[in-house]
């Protein structure tokens, strides 16, 4: 029922509102356009790795998936170890991750990224984005910025939906293995302002032996008056997914032929998922500063049906489990810049507050089978029930930061900001051992120091601190969920990481700007994957280095070239004789593209390549690079109805998506092996849309 009522709601949320007020625009890096100019960063930005992409060039990227769209920033992969409606898997600057931990994600403003998440810390599920209403996608990499607080260690991406589209359409696409996509969308006039609208239905069985028979459901409805930096808008998003689930599966079940390469281990495994947001953005701006205001209400629910070992504990039931949890979440951000000269130096002052609670009843892991919560007999013969553990847990946070910017002289300028966070974790226990209320605070400091620009070059030097919240559970828990006679020690509330960076962006040569970096960042802490358990936990403390050069060339009108390369060495801090390799940790990242957009023709080709990465700590075994490459072609039949083809995986390369090493046991073996596990990337599939604009 509370599904009707949600989409009932959207239509109701969004009224007319009197006529704002009109003032100068401001200008900030949120409303410089990269993509239109090769330096249109020089003097705005504050370091290398930032930047701001457009509408224009995210039209013509071919997507497999929504969550994709985050490939824009340099260095980012976006891959997926399960179904289409589970939260990606990230990977950057020599991190694995997993579901969104120390990746920053932001859409109008409400945060993506769930802590205390019930299948992992960060869980970043970006399925609900309708790409074509992403107006631009701003990132900044490493904890530099005192804007960005917890998860945005290694970076942050905040995707902005359109106010106005350019043109309102319907646009329909088929295409391989069951997939089926209806979109609608338009912005027009309404009470002095204008009423963005976009309905998406979405179908896909994918290459898969047991059909994911997935269904998705979009529906966004914004109300805007004025202008970002001068005006408000009222947002109401309802989003539902359900399907089955295409797991990873151990490498030896498809070598001896027991399975396909799309086959699958255990196919009663599930997800079903919903997300229904209400958010509103503010701002206010004159000669001397501007004021802004961001409020959201969340309401979510996921359940995840998983087996990742299969009879490894549960020798007759199988090792199935279910994840699953009900959560609201509601917070705020208000912030005041102020413009102002020290004699005859420029500055600009921002300082800001950011709150938000999660309340999470329940998040609980249970022991399934088939899909349902079950009880189970263990490889001793003892009897477990189905409930492993189960709490309500409330999560309050407030953030307070405070930032300068100052041009010293017309070749220096400093980026000096501080932040402050307190946490309080609330968790009751179905096991009341590991109930508790925890509290916790973290201060980071900021520098950045911004030399020229010469020639068009800048040189640029940052450091800051920042972290990443660990789940509440771990921090109140005293004895292990599975055998409560073991003992269990909490985990440290708020992670610290400090990050180092040295770059240059230059726009020398005509139409082309190009940027380089060294960068290195240290965590206290690190989250890993573990692969029998299906979720992440703290481990040793880390450190990361790396080099990333990135490129933008505009040859021509309507031709868009951008070449990247990234390349991270990562490894534990402390002495282990497991060894010092963090599993999963990227160490090669490249992409190439060419966007067309001239007259009647437009598309992209784009190549994607994904190194290899140590799946254990020695390095002993590691998984297959791959490369990928996608393309979109699509042709203007006339002013208001365009065909397009995407080709995804051009080449039919079989690669997997993602490996991990661990422990798992198929039916017919005796014990435990330790495997490979992958998931396969998807064959070449072929998609065709037609839109009509009106």
């Amino acid at each position: 029922m509370h599904r009707r009522v949600g989409r009932a709601l959207l239509f109701g949320l969004l009224l007319a509102a009197s006529s704002t007020a009109q003032a100068a625009g401001v200008p900030t890096l949120d409303t410089v356009d990269v993509r239109a100019g090769a330096d249109g960063l020089i003097g705005a930005a504050d370091s290398a790795t930032e930047g701001t992409i457009s509408a224009k060039q995210l039209a013509t990227r071919p997507l497999l998936r929504p969550g994709e769209m985050l490939e824009v920033v340099p260095g980012v992969i976006v891959t997926q170890h399960s179904s289409d409606g589970k939260a990606n898997q990230y990977f950057l600057r020599g991190f694995n991750l997993d579901h969104g931990t120390d990746f920053l994600t932001t859409v109008n403003g409400m945060p993506v990224n769930q802590p205390t998440n019930a299948h992992g810390q960060g869980y970043a599920d970006l399925n609900f984005l309708i790409p074509e209403l992403v107006e631009r996608v701003r990132y900044k990499k490493g904890p530099y910025s005192a804007e960005e607080g917890d998860f945005a260690a290694a970076g942050a991406a905040h995707l902005d939906y359109f106010r106005n589209l350019p043109r309102s359409f319907a646009e329909i696409g088929i295409g391989e293995d069951g997939w089926r996509r209806a979109l609608l969308a338009g912005s027009p006039p309404a009470g002095g302002g204008t009423l963005l609208y976009g309905l998406e239905y979405y179908e896909y069985d994918g290459p898969w032996t047991v059909a994911q028979n997935f269904r998705r459901y979009n529906l966004v409805g914004r109300y805007s008056q004025g202008r970002a930096d001068n005006g408000y808008s009222v947002t109401g998003m309802v989003y539902e997914a359900t399907g089955r689930a295409s797991n990873q599966v151990a490498r030896r079940a498809i070598d001896s032929g027991a399975i396909s390469r799309f086959g699958s281990l255990d196919p009663s495994d599930l997800m079903d998922t919903s997300r229904y947001s209400l958010s509103g953005q503010w701002a206010k701006s004159d000669s001397s500063g501007i004021t802004r205001g961001n409020a959201y209400l969340m309401r979510s629910q996921l359940k995840l049906v998983s087996d990742f070992t299969y009879f490894l504990d549960f020798p007759a039931a199988g090792d199935q489990f279910a994840q699953e949890e009900r959560r609201t979440t509601f917070g705020f951000d208000a912030s005041h810049t102020w413009f102002s000269k020290w004699g005859a130096r420029e500055g600009e002052t921002i300082v800001g507050l950011q709150s938000r609670h999660d309340n999470i009843d329940p998040v609980g892991l249970y022991r399934s089978r088939g899909g349902v919560r079950a009880d189970k007999l263990d490889a001793d013969g003892n009897l477990q029930p189905a409930m492993v553990r189960e709490d309500h847990v409330k999560q309050s946070s407030v953030g307070l930061y405070a930032q300068n910017s100052l041009q010293w002289l017309p070749w220096l300028r400093s980026v000096a900001g501080l932040r402050a966070d307190f946490y309080r974790f609330d968790v009751s226990s179905s096991i009341a051992a590991n109930s508790g209320k925890v509290n916790d605070h973290i201060v980071n400091p900021k520098l950045s120091l911004i030399f020229g620009p010469w020639a068009k070059t800048e040189f640029y030097l940052n450091a800051g601190g920042g972290f990443h919240s660990n789940d509440a559970r771990g921090t109140t828990i005293r004895v292990d969920p599975n055998d409560t006679a073991i003992a269990a020690d909490p985990v440290t509330p708020l992670v610290r990481a400090k990050g180092y960076e040295a770059g240059v962006r230059s726009a020398i040569v005509a139409g082309v700007q190009s940027t380089l970096s060294l960068w290195r960042l240290d965590l206290d802490s690190e989250l890993l994957f573990i692969g029998d358990a299906g979720t992440t936990e703290a481990s040793r403390p880390s450190r990361r280095s790396g080099i990333e050069f990135a490129n933008y060339w505009h040859p021509v009108a309507g031709v868009i070239v951008d070449a990247d390369l990234s390349w991270s060495r990562a490894r534990f801090r402390d002495d282990n004789p497991a060894g010092n390799r963090i599993p999963g940790a990227i160490e090669r990242v490249a992409s190439v593209g060419v966007s067309l957009d001239r007259g009647e023709w437009f598309g992209g080709l784009r190549l994607r390549h994904f190194g290899r990465r140590p799946l254990i700590e020695d390095n002993s075994v590691h998984s297959g690079s791959s490369t990928l490459i996608n393309l979109r072609a699509g042709y203007r039949i006339n002013r208001s109805l365009q065909v397009s083809l995407d080709v995804l995986n051009l080449l039919d390369r079989e690669v997997s998506d993602i490996e991990y090493f661990y422990e798992s046991r198929l039916a017919r073996e005796t014990g435990p092996v330790s495997d490979i596990h992958l998931h396969p990337a998807e064959p070449r599939t072929l998609r065709l849309s037609l839109r009509a604009s009106f």
